[in-house]
Protein backbone atom coordinates (compact mmCIF):
# COMPACT_ATOMS: atom_id res chain seq x y z
CA UNK A 1 0.00 0.00 0.00
CA UNK A 2 0.98 3.37 -0.54
CA UNK A 3 2.00 5.45 2.33
CA UNK A 4 -0.67 8.09 1.60
CA UNK A 5 -3.40 5.37 2.49
CA UNK A 6 -4.11 4.50 5.96
CA UNK A 7 -6.40 1.11 6.56
CA UNK A 8 -9.01 3.55 8.03
CA UNK A 9 -9.22 5.73 4.81
CA UNK A 10 -9.67 2.26 2.63
CA UNK A 11 -13.22 0.85 1.98
CA UNK A 12 -14.15 -1.41 4.19
CA UNK A 13 -15.75 -5.23 2.79
CA UNK A 14 -19.52 -4.26 4.37
CA UNK A 15 -21.60 -5.01 1.43
CA UNK A 16 -22.83 -8.20 1.38
CA UNK A 17 -24.33 -10.15 -2.00
CA UNK A 18 -28.43 -8.69 -1.34
CA UNK A 19 -26.51 -5.61 -0.83
CA UNK A 20 -25.04 -5.55 -3.86
CA UNK A 21 -27.70 -7.08 -6.11
CA UNK A 22 -30.20 -4.14 -4.57
CA UNK A 23 -27.87 -1.39 -5.62
CA UNK A 24 -27.81 -3.00 -9.29
CA UNK A 25 -31.37 -3.65 -9.81
CA UNK A 26 -32.42 -0.60 -8.05
CA UNK A 27 -30.39 1.31 -10.78
CA UNK A 28 -31.03 -0.84 -13.84
CA UNK A 29 -34.73 -1.46 -13.22
CA UNK A 30 -35.69 2.70 -13.52
CA UNK A 31 -38.36 4.95 -14.68
CA UNK A 32 -37.06 3.68 -18.44
CA UNK A 33 -39.51 0.72 -18.20
CA UNK A 34 -42.43 2.83 -17.96
CA UNK A 35 -41.00 5.10 -21.03
CA UNK A 36 -39.16 2.97 -23.76
CA UNK A 37 -41.52 -0.03 -23.90
CA UNK A 38 -43.58 2.20 -26.75
CA UNK A 39 -40.41 2.95 -28.93
CA UNK A 40 -39.53 -0.58 -29.12
CA UNK A 41 -43.06 -1.16 -30.06
CA UNK A 42 -43.28 1.68 -32.60
CA UNK A 43 -39.69 0.11 -34.23
CA UNK A 44 -40.75 -3.64 -34.16
CA UNK A 45 -43.20 -5.38 -36.76
CA UNK A 46 -44.82 -7.59 -34.25
CA UNK A 47 -45.67 -8.75 -30.47
CA UNK A 48 -42.77 -11.51 -30.82
CA UNK A 49 -39.94 -9.12 -32.38
CA UNK A 50 -41.18 -7.00 -30.02
CA UNK A 51 -40.58 -9.47 -26.86
CA UNK A 52 -37.16 -10.86 -28.68
CA UNK A 53 -35.69 -7.86 -28.51
CA UNK A 54 -36.22 -7.15 -24.49
CA UNK A 55 -34.74 -11.12 -24.48
CA UNK A 56 -32.08 -10.24 -26.67
CA UNK A 57 -31.27 -6.87 -25.10
CA UNK A 58 -30.85 -9.31 -21.42
CA UNK A 59 -28.20 -11.35 -23.56
CA UNK A 60 -26.51 -8.85 -24.52
CA UNK A 61 -26.45 -7.25 -20.69
CA UNK A 62 -25.52 -10.93 -19.40
CA UNK A 63 -22.66 -10.99 -22.04
CA UNK A 64 -20.98 -7.55 -20.92
CA UNK A 65 -22.02 -8.74 -17.48
CA UNK A 66 -19.79 -11.85 -17.86
CA UNK A 67 -16.86 -9.48 -19.41
CA UNK A 68 -17.02 -7.09 -16.54
CA UNK A 69 -17.04 -10.31 -14.06
CA UNK A 70 -13.33 -10.69 -15.40
CA UNK A 71 -12.35 -7.32 -15.30
CA UNK A 72 -13.87 -6.69 -11.76
CA UNK A 73 -12.74 -9.93 -9.62
CA UNK A 74 -8.77 -9.74 -11.20
CA UNK A 75 -8.87 -6.06 -10.98
CA UNK A 76 -11.48 -5.33 -7.65
CA UNK A 77 -11.09 -1.27 -7.03
CA UNK A 78 -13.62 1.04 -5.64
CA UNK A 79 -12.19 3.43 -8.89
CA UNK A 80 -14.31 0.37 -10.71
CA UNK A 81 -14.16 1.57 -14.93
CA UNK A 82 -11.27 4.25 -14.23
CA UNK A 83 -9.19 1.79 -12.67
CA UNK A 84 -9.77 -0.64 -15.36
CA UNK A 85 -8.76 2.17 -18.18
CA UNK A 86 -5.50 2.93 -15.52
CA UNK A 87 -4.69 -0.01 -16.04
CA UNK A 88 -4.97 -0.93 -19.70
CA UNK A 89 -4.30 2.73 -21.21
CA UNK A 90 -2.96 4.53 -18.39
CA UNK A 91 -3.62 7.53 -16.35
CA UNK A 92 -3.82 10.48 -18.92
CA UNK A 93 -7.60 8.19 -20.33
CA UNK A 94 -8.14 7.25 -17.03
CA UNK A 95 -8.28 10.58 -15.50
CA UNK A 96 -10.41 11.66 -18.45
CA UNK A 97 -13.00 9.19 -17.84
CA UNK A 98 -12.89 9.71 -14.44
CA UNK A 99 -13.04 13.90 -15.13
CA UNK A 100 -16.26 12.81 -17.73
CA UNK A 101 -17.70 10.56 -15.25
CA UNK A 102 -17.55 13.13 -12.73
CA UNK A 103 -18.84 16.35 -14.35
CA UNK A 104 -20.92 14.21 -17.65
CA UNK A 105 -22.13 10.30 -17.01
CA UNK A 106 -22.84 9.95 -13.28
CA UNK A 107 -24.02 13.49 -12.73
CA UNK A 108 -26.30 13.56 -15.63
CA UNK A 109 -27.43 10.32 -14.57
CA UNK A 110 -27.94 11.71 -11.17
CA UNK A 111 -29.98 15.19 -13.00
CA UNK A 112 -32.36 13.08 -15.54
CA UNK A 113 -33.21 10.51 -12.60
CA UNK A 114 -34.07 13.68 -10.48
CA UNK A 115 -35.79 15.31 -13.35
CA UNK A 116 -38.68 11.64 -13.89
CA UNK A 117 -38.63 11.53 -10.04
CA UNK A 118 -40.17 15.76 -9.76
CA UNK A 119 -42.40 15.24 -13.13
CA UNK A 120 -43.95 12.04 -11.72
CA UNK A 121 -44.78 13.18 -8.37
CA UNK A 122 -45.32 16.26 -9.84
CA UNK A 123 -48.92 14.64 -10.91
CA UNK A 124 -49.98 13.51 -7.27
CA UNK A 125 -48.99 16.98 -5.78
CA UNK A 126 -47.57 19.69 -7.56
CA UNK A 127 -45.76 22.63 -5.87
CA UNK A 128 -46.32 25.04 -8.81
CA UNK A 129 -44.50 26.27 -11.96
CA UNK A 130 -41.18 24.81 -10.87
CA UNK A 131 -42.36 21.87 -9.40
CA UNK A 132 -40.33 19.37 -11.10
CA UNK A 133 -37.52 21.45 -10.32
CA UNK A 134 -37.68 21.99 -7.14
CA UNK A 135 -38.54 18.39 -6.33
CA UNK A 136 -35.39 17.39 -8.18
CA UNK A 137 -33.37 19.16 -6.25
CA UNK A 138 -34.98 18.28 -2.91
CA UNK A 139 -34.13 14.73 -3.64
CA UNK A 140 -30.33 15.25 -5.20
CA UNK A 141 -30.22 16.97 -1.36
CA UNK A 142 -31.48 14.36 0.99
CA UNK A 143 -30.48 11.31 -1.10
CA UNK A 144 -26.38 12.94 -0.76
CA UNK A 145 -27.41 13.38 2.95
CA UNK A 146 -28.25 9.95 3.48
CA UNK A 147 -25.00 8.43 1.43
CA UNK A 148 -23.00 10.82 3.72
CA UNK A 149 -24.50 9.49 6.91
CA UNK A 150 -22.80 6.54 5.98
CA UNK A 151 -22.89 3.19 4.61
CA UNK A 152 -25.47 1.18 6.56
CA UNK A 153 -28.06 3.97 5.81
CA UNK A 154 -27.79 4.32 2.28
CA UNK A 155 -27.77 0.34 1.55
CA UNK A 156 -30.71 0.29 3.91
CA UNK A 157 -32.69 3.07 2.22
CA UNK A 158 -31.64 1.16 -0.99
CA UNK A 159 -33.09 -2.18 -0.01
CA UNK A 160 -36.56 -0.13 0.75
CA UNK A 161 -36.44 1.54 -2.60
CA UNK A 162 -35.47 -1.71 -4.48
CA UNK A 163 -38.36 -3.31 -2.57
CA UNK A 164 -41.20 -0.97 -3.15
CA UNK A 165 -39.81 -0.68 -6.66
CA UNK A 166 -39.60 -4.01 -8.20
CA UNK A 167 -43.44 -4.40 -5.81
CA UNK A 168 -44.61 -1.82 -8.39
CA UNK A 169 -43.31 -3.40 -11.53
CA UNK A 170 -45.16 -6.44 -9.88
CA UNK A 171 -48.42 -4.43 -9.50
CA UNK A 172 -48.24 -3.60 -13.28
CA UNK A 173 -47.42 -7.44 -13.74
CA UNK A 174 -50.55 -8.36 -12.51
CA UNK A 175 -53.05 -5.65 -13.48
CA UNK A 176 -51.82 -6.24 -16.88
CA UNK A 177 -51.78 -10.45 -17.15
CA UNK A 178 -54.92 -11.07 -14.94
CA UNK A 179 -56.94 -8.16 -13.97
CA UNK A 180 -56.87 -5.46 -17.50
CA UNK A 181 -59.00 -7.11 -20.18
CA UNK A 182 -57.00 -8.18 -23.00
CA UNK A 183 -56.50 -5.99 -26.07
CA UNK A 184 -57.89 -6.37 -29.26
CA UNK A 185 -55.13 -5.76 -32.20
CA UNK A 186 -56.11 -4.00 -34.80
CA UNK A 187 -54.70 -3.78 -38.80
CA UNK A 188 -54.38 -0.22 -38.82
CA UNK A 189 -52.14 1.38 -37.07
CA UNK A 190 -52.55 4.71 -35.15
CA UNK A 191 -51.75 8.08 -36.71
CA UNK A 192 -49.07 8.92 -33.79
CA UNK A 193 -47.14 5.68 -34.80
CA UNK A 194 -47.33 5.35 -38.34
CA UNK A 195 -44.17 7.28 -39.34
CA UNK A 196 -41.97 5.09 -36.38
CA UNK A 197 -44.19 1.25 -36.79
CA UNK A 198 -43.64 1.82 -40.73
CA UNK A 199 -40.02 -0.03 -40.66
CA UNK A 200 -40.97 -3.80 -40.68
CA UNK A 201 -37.32 -5.28 -42.02
CA UNK A 202 -34.96 -7.34 -40.15
CA UNK A 203 -32.44 -3.90 -39.52
CA UNK A 204 -34.77 -1.87 -38.24
CA UNK A 205 -35.66 -4.50 -35.80
CA UNK A 206 -31.91 -4.71 -34.98
CA UNK A 207 -31.61 -0.67 -35.41
CA UNK A 208 -33.44 1.97 -33.03
CA UNK A 209 -35.29 -1.07 -31.03
CA UNK A 210 -32.03 -2.58 -29.31
CA UNK A 211 -31.08 1.08 -29.20
CA UNK A 212 -34.06 2.00 -26.47
CA UNK A 213 -33.84 -1.51 -24.93
CA UNK A 214 -30.08 -1.80 -24.06
CA UNK A 215 -30.31 2.20 -22.92
CA UNK A 216 -33.14 0.85 -20.47
CA UNK A 217 -31.04 -2.22 -18.96
CA UNK A 218 -28.13 0.34 -18.69
CA UNK A 219 -26.27 0.67 -15.03
CA UNK A 220 -25.66 -2.95 -14.61
CA UNK A 221 -21.93 -1.94 -14.83
CA UNK A 222 -22.10 0.15 -11.42
CA UNK A 223 -21.15 -3.21 -9.60
CA UNK A 224 -17.19 -2.45 -10.78
CA UNK A 225 -17.23 0.57 -8.66
CA UNK A 226 -18.51 -1.68 -5.31
CA UNK A 227 -16.20 -4.56 -6.08
CA UNK A 228 -13.54 -3.77 -3.50
CA UNK A 229 -16.45 -3.52 -0.62
CA UNK A 230 -18.37 -6.80 -0.99
CA UNK A 231 -17.98 -9.22 1.95
CA UNK A 232 -18.10 -12.15 0.05
CA UNK A 233 -14.95 -11.24 -1.95
CA UNK A 234 -14.09 -11.60 -5.75
CA UNK A 235 -16.13 -14.67 -6.56
CA UNK A 236 -18.98 -12.33 -4.79
CA UNK A 237 -18.96 -10.10 -7.76
CA UNK A 238 -19.84 -13.45 -10.30
CA UNK A 239 -23.12 -13.79 -8.44
CA UNK A 240 -23.76 -10.13 -8.01
CA UNK A 241 -23.53 -9.36 -11.72
CA UNK A 242 -25.15 -12.77 -13.11
CA UNK A 243 -28.14 -12.55 -10.76
CA UNK A 244 -28.56 -8.85 -10.77
CA UNK A 245 -29.02 -9.59 -14.96
CA UNK A 246 -31.71 -12.17 -14.36
CA UNK A 247 -33.32 -10.63 -12.37
CA UNK A 248 -33.85 -7.51 -14.19
CA UNK A 249 -34.37 -9.15 -17.43
CA UNK A 250 -37.34 -11.65 -15.75
CA UNK A 251 -38.67 -8.41 -14.78
CA UNK A 252 -38.70 -6.37 -18.13
CA UNK A 253 -40.27 -9.84 -19.37
CA UNK A 254 -42.94 -9.75 -17.48
CA UNK A 255 -43.48 -5.67 -17.40
CA UNK A 256 -43.70 -5.83 -21.27
CA UNK A 257 -46.14 -9.25 -21.48
CA UNK A 258 -48.27 -7.16 -19.18
CA UNK A 259 -47.89 -4.44 -21.42
CA UNK A 260 -48.16 -6.22 -24.68
CA UNK A 261 -51.15 -8.22 -23.52
CA UNK A 262 -53.20 -5.26 -22.11
CA UNK A 263 -53.12 -2.68 -24.64
CA UNK A 264 -51.56 -4.56 -28.06
CA UNK A 265 -48.36 -3.88 -30.12
CA UNK A 266 -50.16 -1.42 -31.95
CA UNK A 267 -51.41 0.77 -28.96
CA UNK A 268 -48.45 0.50 -27.42
CA UNK A 269 -46.43 2.00 -30.62
CA UNK A 270 -48.81 4.78 -30.62
CA UNK A 271 -48.60 5.46 -26.29
CA UNK A 272 -46.75 8.21 -24.78
CA UNK A 273 -46.80 6.70 -21.26
CA UNK A 274 -47.60 2.86 -21.88
CA UNK A 275 -47.80 2.58 -17.66
CA UNK A 276 -50.73 5.71 -17.64
CA UNK A 277 -52.62 3.68 -19.80
CA UNK A 278 -52.63 0.55 -18.72
CA UNK A 279 -53.90 1.42 -15.18
CA UNK A 280 -55.89 4.37 -16.35
CA UNK A 281 -58.14 1.65 -18.13
CA UNK A 282 -58.22 -0.93 -15.03
CA UNK A 283 -58.57 2.09 -12.47
CA UNK A 284 -59.08 5.47 -13.99
CA UNK A 285 -57.85 8.51 -11.93
CA UNK A 286 -56.72 6.36 -9.12
CA UNK A 287 -54.35 4.36 -11.67
CA UNK A 288 -52.93 7.52 -12.90
CA UNK A 289 -52.12 8.91 -9.47
CA UNK A 290 -50.73 5.17 -8.36
CA UNK A 291 -48.61 5.34 -12.02
CA UNK A 292 -47.15 8.60 -10.75
CA UNK A 293 -46.04 7.21 -7.14
CA UNK A 294 -44.71 4.03 -9.17
CA UNK A 295 -42.52 5.91 -11.43
CA UNK A 296 -41.16 8.26 -8.69
CA UNK A 297 -40.03 5.23 -6.27
CA UNK A 298 -38.49 3.95 -9.40
CA UNK A 299 -36.40 7.06 -10.13
CA UNK A 300 -35.70 7.55 -6.05
CA UNK A 301 -34.11 4.04 -6.65
CA UNK A 302 -32.03 4.67 -9.18
CA UNK A 303 -30.56 8.16 -8.38
CA UNK A 304 -29.60 6.56 -4.38
CA UNK A 305 -27.43 3.83 -5.99
CA UNK A 306 -26.41 6.32 -8.68
CA UNK A 307 -25.13 8.82 -6.15
CA UNK A 308 -23.78 5.82 -4.05
CA UNK A 309 -21.49 4.77 -7.40
CA UNK A 310 -20.64 7.23 -8.71
CA UNK A 311 -18.53 9.02 -5.77
CA UNK A 312 -16.87 6.44 -5.45
CA UNK A 313 -15.07 7.14 -8.94
CA UNK A 314 -14.80 10.88 -7.63
CA UNK A 315 -12.54 9.68 -4.65
CA UNK A 316 -9.97 7.29 -7.27
CA UNK A 317 -10.13 10.82 -9.03
CA UNK A 318 -9.05 12.59 -6.04
CA UNK A 319 -6.46 9.77 -4.66
CA UNK A 320 -5.08 9.40 -8.09
CA UNK A 321 -4.10 12.96 -8.72
CA UNK A 322 -3.03 15.92 -6.76
CA UNK A 323 -5.13 18.25 -8.56
CA UNK A 324 -8.29 16.77 -7.28
CA UNK A 325 -6.90 15.59 -3.89
CA UNK A 326 -9.98 17.06 -1.94
CA UNK A 327 -11.89 14.21 -3.28
CA UNK A 328 -9.65 11.38 -2.33
CA UNK A 329 -10.69 11.13 1.18
CA UNK A 330 -12.29 8.33 2.67
CA UNK A 331 -14.27 9.30 5.82
CA UNK A 332 -14.22 6.21 7.82
CA UNK A 333 -17.09 7.14 10.20
CA UNK A 334 -19.67 7.21 7.03
CA UNK A 335 -17.86 4.75 5.33
CA UNK A 336 -17.78 6.39 2.28
CA UNK A 337 -15.88 9.05 0.03
CA UNK A 338 -17.77 12.43 1.25
CA UNK A 339 -16.24 15.16 -0.24
CA UNK A 340 -16.74 13.34 -2.94
CA UNK A 341 -20.44 13.32 -2.29
CA UNK A 342 -20.97 16.69 -1.82
CA UNK A 343 -18.91 17.85 -5.43
CA UNK A 344 -20.72 15.11 -7.09
CA UNK A 345 -24.22 16.61 -5.15
CA UNK A 346 -23.28 20.46 -6.57
CA UNK A 347 -22.47 19.41 -10.12
CA UNK A 348 -25.62 17.59 -10.29
CA UNK A 349 -27.54 20.74 -9.25
CA UNK A 350 -25.77 22.65 -11.87
CA UNK A 351 -27.24 20.60 -14.34
CA UNK A 352 -31.01 20.75 -12.90
CA UNK A 353 -30.22 24.13 -13.12
CA UNK A 354 -29.47 24.01 -16.59
CA UNK A 355 -32.39 21.74 -17.07
CA UNK A 356 -34.42 24.82 -15.85
CA UNK A 357 -32.89 27.34 -18.02
CA UNK A 358 -33.27 24.88 -21.14
CA UNK A 359 -36.86 24.19 -20.26
CA UNK A 360 -36.57 20.90 -21.96
CA UNK A 361 -34.26 19.13 -19.47
CA UNK A 362 -34.95 15.37 -19.41
CA UNK A 363 -33.84 15.31 -23.26
CA UNK A 364 -31.01 17.84 -23.09
CA UNK A 365 -29.10 16.15 -20.50
CA UNK A 366 -29.60 12.79 -22.41
CA UNK A 367 -28.35 14.24 -24.80
CA UNK A 368 -25.47 15.48 -22.96
CA UNK A 369 -24.38 11.93 -21.22
CA UNK A 370 -25.29 9.30 -23.87
CA UNK A 371 -22.29 10.09 -26.51
CA UNK A 372 -19.53 10.30 -23.87
CA UNK A 373 -20.98 7.23 -21.80
CA UNK A 374 -20.72 5.03 -24.88
CA UNK A 375 -17.40 5.84 -26.04
CA UNK A 376 -15.86 5.06 -22.64
CA UNK A 377 -17.85 1.99 -22.30
CA UNK A 378 -16.79 0.47 -25.77
CA UNK A 379 -12.92 1.31 -24.08
CA UNK A 380 -13.62 -0.60 -21.10
CA UNK A 381 -14.71 -3.67 -23.29
CA UNK A 382 -11.52 -3.26 -25.07
CA UNK A 383 -9.65 -2.94 -21.98
CA UNK A 384 -9.89 -6.60 -21.55
CA UNK A 385 -8.33 -7.59 -24.62
CA UNK A 386 -5.41 -5.29 -23.78
CA UNK A 387 -5.01 -6.27 -20.10
CA UNK A 388 -5.21 -10.30 -21.22
CA UNK A 389 -2.17 -9.16 -23.06
CA UNK A 390 -0.49 -6.69 -20.95
CA UNK A 391 -1.10 -8.86 -17.23
CA UNK A 392 -1.14 -12.39 -18.41
CA UNK A 393 0.46 -13.23 -15.14
CA UNK A 394 -2.35 -11.92 -12.93
CA UNK A 395 -4.77 -14.32 -11.62
CA UNK A 396 -7.73 -14.49 -12.81
CA UNK A 397 -10.23 -15.89 -10.41
CA UNK A 398 -13.08 -15.33 -13.36
CA UNK A 399 -12.80 -15.82 -17.31
CA UNK A 400 -15.02 -14.74 -19.24
CA UNK A 401 -16.90 -18.21 -21.64
CA UNK A 402 -15.69 -18.47 -25.07
CA UNK A 403 -13.36 -16.00 -25.31
CA UNK A 404 -12.75 -13.70 -27.54
CA UNK A 405 -15.94 -13.61 -28.72
CA UNK A 406 -18.44 -12.92 -26.15
CA UNK A 407 -15.79 -9.94 -25.24
CA UNK A 408 -15.86 -8.89 -28.97
CA UNK A 409 -19.88 -9.20 -29.06
CA UNK A 410 -20.06 -6.39 -25.63
CA UNK A 411 -17.34 -4.23 -27.94
CA UNK A 412 -19.75 -3.98 -31.11
CA UNK A 413 -23.26 -3.71 -29.24
CA UNK A 414 -21.10 -0.83 -27.27
CA UNK A 415 -19.55 0.47 -30.68
CA UNK A 416 -23.38 0.73 -32.48
CA UNK A 417 -24.82 3.03 -29.82
CA UNK A 418 -21.83 5.15 -29.58
CA UNK A 419 -22.54 5.52 -33.07
CA UNK A 420 -26.30 6.05 -33.04
CA UNK A 421 -26.01 8.96 -30.15
CA UNK A 422 -23.62 10.56 -32.46
CA UNK A 423 -26.19 10.11 -35.52
CA UNK A 424 -28.62 12.05 -33.23
CA UNK A 425 -26.62 14.67 -31.55
CA UNK A 426 -28.27 17.58 -30.45
CA UNK A 427 -26.99 20.35 -28.38
CA UNK A 428 -26.94 18.98 -24.95
CA UNK A 429 -24.33 16.55 -26.92
CA UNK A 430 -22.03 19.09 -27.92
CA UNK A 431 -22.11 20.59 -24.68
CA UNK A 432 -20.94 17.01 -23.15
CA UNK A 433 -18.17 17.07 -25.70
CA UNK A 434 -17.36 20.53 -25.10
CA UNK A 435 -16.84 19.78 -21.44
CA UNK A 436 -15.15 16.27 -22.21
CA UNK A 437 -12.50 18.95 -23.87
CA UNK A 438 -12.12 20.89 -21.12
CA UNK A 439 -11.02 17.86 -18.81
CA UNK A 440 -8.66 17.10 -21.85
CA UNK A 441 -6.99 21.10 -21.71
CA UNK A 442 -6.88 20.63 -17.65
CA UNK A 443 -4.89 17.97 -18.05
CA UNK A 444 -2.61 19.60 -20.25
CA UNK A 445 -2.48 22.60 -18.17
CA UNK A 446 -2.44 20.83 -15.00
CA UNK A 447 0.25 18.21 -14.34
CA UNK A 448 -1.68 15.85 -12.55
CA UNK A 449 1.12 14.13 -10.26
CA UNK A 450 0.05 10.18 -8.63
CA UNK A 451 -0.17 10.05 -5.47
CA UNK A 452 -0.50 6.03 -5.49
CA UNK A 453 0.57 3.55 -7.70
CA UNK A 454 -1.46 1.97 -10.07
CA UNK A 455 -1.21 -1.83 -8.68
CA UNK A 456 -2.11 -1.06 -5.78
CA UNK A 457 -4.55 -3.71 -5.16
CA UNK A 458 -8.23 -3.59 -3.86
CA UNK A 459 -8.08 0.14 -2.49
Amino acid sequence: MGDNVTPQQRPAQQLSVIDAVAIIVGIVIGAGIFRTPSLVAANTNSETMFLLAWVLGGLVSLIGALCYAELSTTFPNTGGDYHFLSRAYGKRLAFLFAWARMSIIQTGSIAVLAYIFGDYLSQVFSLGTYSSVIYAALIVIILTAINIAGIRMSTLAQKIFTTTEVAGALLVVVVGLFIAPAAEEVSVVQPAAAVAATPADASSFLGLAMVFVLLTFGGWNEAAYISAELKSGKRGMVRVLIISILIITVVYLLVNLAFSRALGHTAMAGSDAVGVDLLRQVWGPTGVWLIGILVAFSALTSVNATIFTGARTNYALGRDFKLFSILGKWNSQAAGPVNAFLVQGLISLALISLGLITRSGFETIVEYTAPVFWFFFLLVGISLFVLRRKAPEVHRPFRVPLYPVLPAIFCLSSAYLLYSSLMYTGVGALVGIAVLIVGFLLQMFFQAVPTLELNQPNI
